[in-house]
């Protein structure tokens, strides 16, 4: 059984101006359907806005919620906050924080959003609004839930926003394993980067995951996993320069919670970009199925 996280309002137009489509989330939630994939689906709550305001500027914040973000971050960002966008930007890390409270009930659970690892203290970046995986972390261990928490990175684009947010803390580990020659140009140092060449497939891809993944989970032993399962390694991604095929990001899936050996783990949906939105989708919809399959052994 898949335990989802997803809002209605996940699913929000184009913003004017803006290249950046929203409508995968919607078709996630469709193929998820259609594939008769035995799964529950729970509806999270906005994160309060004290929550945001301890991991981000609260100068910031209040720019984002009033609609009034200054024109050099809505470039950063790359679509414009509307009223819409700003509301999704709360549920996003509402759903993060949802779906590992649920993972430490079931073992695995999805957030089919979510993922916003490029965005920094004061600003946006990179299609990213609010930085739900470390709001989600910072929430979890504060309020006791956990005490330490790996967040796993391995979209194509380097977590650069989420090592920033995390830096001088002993209790949120960040391992990044993404092409190096991507987007962001200018890196944050995580707790652990793995930088890939392009064209890394999936044989080499798993090896070198095998080789990092596991003597982290070892050495730092968290409680918690949160999992940036983006699926833009892919060789067909229109924003990735790695090789993965479909059975790679399966087995890369399969890989994560084997190392994890019964350590919860959640799961946020990052990156996956391309003209066949819907091919997208299924990939999410395949990352997620996987990972509750193998969770469940």
């Amino acid at each position: 059984m898949l335990h989802v996280v997803h809002h209605p309002a996940y699913v929000s137009p184009p913003p004017p101006g803006s290249t950046f489509t929203f409508d995968k989330y919607g078709l996630v939630m469709e193929v998820l359907s259609n594939g008769g994939y035995p799964h529950i689906v729970h509806t999270p709550d906005p994160m309060p806005r004290d929550w945001v305001e301890a991991v981000h500027d609260p100068d910031y914040v209040e720019q984002v919620l009033s609609c009034t973000v200054p024109a050099d971050k809505t470039r950063r960002i790359g679509f414009p906050v509307t009223e819409r966008v700003a509301r999704r930007a709360l549920l996003s890390p509402g759903g993060t924080w949802l779906a590992a409270k649920l993972a430490m009930r079931h073992g695995f659970a999805a957030n089919a959003a979510g993922g916003s690892h490029h965005a920094l203290y004061d600003t946006g970046a990179g299609y990213c609004v609010f930085n739900d995986l470390v709001i989600a972390a910072n929430r979890l261990i504060a309020e006791r839930d956990v005490d330490r928490i790996l967040i796993l990175d391995l979209d194509v684009h380097q977590g650069d926003g989420t090592a920033a947010l995390t830096t001088g803390r002993d209790d949120i580990f960040t391992l990044s394993v993404h092409a190096v020659k991507n987007f962001p140009v200018r890196k944050v140092a995580s707790s652990l980067d793995v930088d890939l060449p392009d064209g890394v497939g999936d044989e080499a891809y798993l090896a070198i995951l095998d080789d990092h993944l596991p003597r982290v989970i070892d050495g730092f032993a968290p409680d918690l996993i949160l999992y940036q399962a983006g699926v833009d390694p892919h060789r067909d991604d229109r924003l990735g320069r790695l090789a993965l095929s479909d059975a790679g990001l399966a087995a890369r899936e399969r890989h994560v919670i084997a190392a994890a050996r019964g350590i919860p783990v959640a799961s946020t949906m990052g990156g996956g970009y391309g003209n066949d939105r819907l091919a997208v989708a299924t990939r999410h919809v395949a990352a997620m199925t996987t990972l509750a399959g193998a969770a469940r052994g």
